[in-house]
Formats: C-alpha cells, structure tokens, sequence
C-alpha cells in the first residue's frame, strides 16, 4: 500500500465482532471498522441472537457495570469489587514461568459456550459466508474455534496485560492469532502458552482519522497545537525546538494557538467516576467562569450523567457557560458516542480517564491524567503509561484548579505529550490493517513498542 495522505481505506473483508460491555472491546473495534464487512457486529446485541444468548450476556453484564459503580462506596464496594476483580487478576510476570494451565475463569468460559451454546449461533450464521474473524473479546473468538470456523480467527487484546483468560484452553495447539498493543502483551501470551507465531505486535487499533494516515499528518497538526496550549512559557519547546522541528518539519516553532486550553473529562462505561469528575468541576469553577479554560465532560451513552451533569452545572452557576467553554458529550447510541469522542480528542489538550484502553491514546499525542484504577488490568495500564512517560496519576482532586496549572506552567503535560507520541504505537489499525489484506504499509513512524 502506498502512503495514503491521511486518507481512509476501506477492505471491507473481514468479519469485525465486538461486545457492549464498556466500551473497551467496542473502541477497538471502531478503529478497525475500515475492515468490517456489513458494520462491526456486537455478540452480545446483533439482530436475530438467540433469547438465551442474550441473556446471558446481559447477566454477566449487569453483575460487571453494578459492581463497578459500587467500587467507590466504602467498605462494601470494596469487598464486592475484589470478588469479581479476583477472578480476573493478572498473575505477577515474574518469575517467568509456565502460566497456560487452565483457570476456573477459563474453565468457566468453555462451559458456557460447549454446554449452554453460547456465540455458536452466531459463528455458524458467519461460517455461511466464511472471512477472517477479527475479534475484541474472548469468547466469540474461542466459540469460533470450538465450533470450527472455517477461516482465520484473530483477537485483539485490549490492555497493556491481560489475564489467562485471554489465552484459550489448551493454547499450545490454538490456531487463534493475536493482535497484541504492546511488548509485555506478547511476553504475556507467550508464558500462557501460545505460540510465538501467532502472535503480531501491532499496537492498539486508534481511529484512523485521528492519525492522519501512515504519515501520520493528522496527529503531527493535532500535537503542534496542543502543545502550544501546554507550555504557554515554551519551557519544553524551547530545549527541544530542533528534536521538535526534526519530527514534526522545519520551521515548527514558534507554535500558534488554535484553540483555548481544554481538558476533557471521560467517563468509563459503567460510569463509575462520575462523582470524581464533578469534584474536578467544581474545583475549576472560577476558571471557566473566566473563560480562562474549556472542559468537556463526556457522559457517553449514559442518559443519567447527562442529567446528573446538567443539575451539578446549574448548582455551581455554571448554566451561563454551558455549550459555550464547558460541554456535557451525551449520544442516544455507542456508535454515535465513538463516531464523535474522536472529533473530541483533536480539540483535547489534556484527557482525564481511568487507566482503561485509552491510556494507549498517548500514542496519539494526549498527556493523560488517571483516575483511580477499576480492576486487575487497569493498574497494569497504569504502570505501562507510566512506563512510556505519556501519563501521571491525579493529584487532589480539590485543588485541581492549582495543581493543574502548575504543571502546564512547567511544560510538564506538554513534555508527556510528546513522550507518549514518540514512544507508544500509534499505527494499530494501520498494521491489523496490512496484516489482514496483505498489502504493506509504509510507516514513517514506527515507535518502540514496550
């Protein structure tokens, strides 16, 4: 494939298969929907599903999103939250050892899908017209293989580590391919058992029109512009102007500002940080009052905090500033939610998340502040961001509006900004991409993937 000058290609010859819990495993799905013959197919909500199927989904679910909510309750969200959270742990790296015996969370899984028949409606509705299989959660996948599907079955991992239920039941003799977002993903699977060949390091699937093509033309506008906004004192872009202007052009420097300083506030699908974000409003009230600053607010697909978010701006006198320098991001649907959350981040400066899949978003040039970590894998995410210098952990929500500035004043986030575009892949859907149709992509930035 030829250098594409940030424009989109379409091979629609794959079957892309999703799940609607969270939006992880729908996010990577979004950023491999060039892909996607017929649209990206959810298995757990695709026209036609059997009742029992989808029941059982919406239990597991419900029981996920419930206990997830309650992990900020003292106490009792705690004991809850560790039961479940148990089952999914990620066993310590080291020692290095042989991980790919079988679990109880594994052997569950097989139960569900050879004893209750779960996803075989589904795998034997694609096998009638048979094409690789790309997909974001483990189940489909591992029905696929169960039940014999004809063509090649792939799964995208969608942290930066993962648990053994990842990893199929006897995975040395697996034919499933991974997609792996970084380094220790693929040493990960390799101690689970699966095989070395099996295994492709492509990074995360981010949107594509995020990036800009393989050049990247996208993400190198969308950087200059933000760090504009995150060293106002040109601290970091004065000691680095010619490491900056060799990346990113001659002539870079000085920087023009395009858009007020805006932070964007994501809230997770069980919409658990919902109260957190509020505190960081509040603290920042007087600065958006002043139109010193924009905040977004991303409620997603959660009419509740659309208008849990509505009363507390109307309570803090905030009403005035509404849609003007302070947004409340609220979609009827996900596919809405994903289509518009990545307009968002080409105006984002700074994105506040829980460690979750977005903290591979660095990649694309976003310092990224994390929440408090909800689950095994998250604070797995969070060493990983921290690893590549593209993100830090929260200080007192309280005093954000203190804290926050100092660290735009010092060039900080802006020097995370860059760490987290030069050293975490950003070209995932560009690689699953050539991976699937065959044809090669020519990468100007090939970053180390850790």
């Amino acid at each position: 494939m030829k250098k594409a000058n940030g424009k989109h290609h379409q091979h629609k010859n794959a079957y892309v298969v999703s799940v609607n819990m969270g939006y992880g495993h729908e996010r990577a799905a979004y950023g491999l929907r060039d892909l996607a013959y017929d649209g990206i197919i959810t298995a757990n909500a695709y026209p036609g599903i059997p009742a029992k199927d989808k029941k059982l989904w919406a239990d597991s679910r419900k029981l996920y999103e419930t206990i997830s909510r309650m992990k900020p309750i003292p106490v009792i969200g705690d004991m809850l939250f560790d039961v479940m959270d148990k089952m999914q742990r990620i066993a310590p790296f080291y020692p290095r050892r042989d991980l790919s015996a079988p679990n109880m969370q594994i052997r569950q899984t097989y139960y569900f899908i050879e004893n209750l028949g779960l996803c075989k409606h589904l795998i034997d509705k694609l096998a009638k017209n048979p094409k690789p299989l790309i997909c974001t959660f483990f189940m489909p996948a591992f029905a696929a293989e169960v039940y014999d599907y004809p063509e090649d079955i792939y799964l995208v991992v969608c942290d930066a580590d993962m648990a053994r239920a990842w990893a199929p039941r006897d995975p040395k003799k697996s034919r499933i391919k991974y997609f792996a977002p970084n380094g220790r993903v693929r040493e990960r699977l390799i101690l689970y058992g699966v095989k070395a060949e099996n295994i492709y390091l492509t990074g995360f699937p981010i949107p594509k029109e995020v990036i800009g093509g393989p050049e990247g033309l996208i993400i190198k506008k969308d950087l200059l512009s933000r760090l504009c906004n995150l060293d106002p004192n040109g601290i970091f872009m004065n000691k680095y102007v010619n490491t900056l202007e060799a990346e990113l052009g001659p002539g870079t420097c000085p920087i023009r500002r395009t858009h007020p300083l805006t932070l964007t506030f994501a809230i997770g699908g069980a919409g658990a940080q919902s109260k957190l974000a509020l505190d960081v409003l509040h603290s920042l009230r007087l600065k958006i009052k002043k139109n010193a600053m924009n905040m977004r607010l991303v409620a997603g697909t959660k009419k509740d905090l659309l208008l849990k978010f509505q009363d507390a701006v109307k309570d803090m006198g905030l009403s005035k500033n509404l849609d003007k320098n302070l947004f409340i991001d609220y979609y009827p649907d996900r596919h809405s939610y994903f289509i518009e959350f990545s307009k968002i981040l080409r105006k984002t400066d700074i994105l506040w998340t829980k460690p979750s899949e977005l903290s591979f978003y660095c990649g694309a040039g976003l310092p990224i502040i994390m929440a408090p970590s909800i689950g095994s894998q998250e604070q797995f995410n969070r060493i990983w961001l921290k690893m590549v210098g593209g993100g830090v952990a929260q200080s007192d929500p309280k005093y954000t509006n203190e804290w926050l500035f100092d660290w735009i004043n010092s060039g900080g986030l802006a020097r995370m900004a860059w760490n987290g575009y030069i050293e975490a892949p950003t070209h995932g859907s560009y690689r699953i991409e050539s991976i699937i149709t065959g044809e090669k992509v020519e990468l100007e930035k090939l970053p180390m993937i850790v």
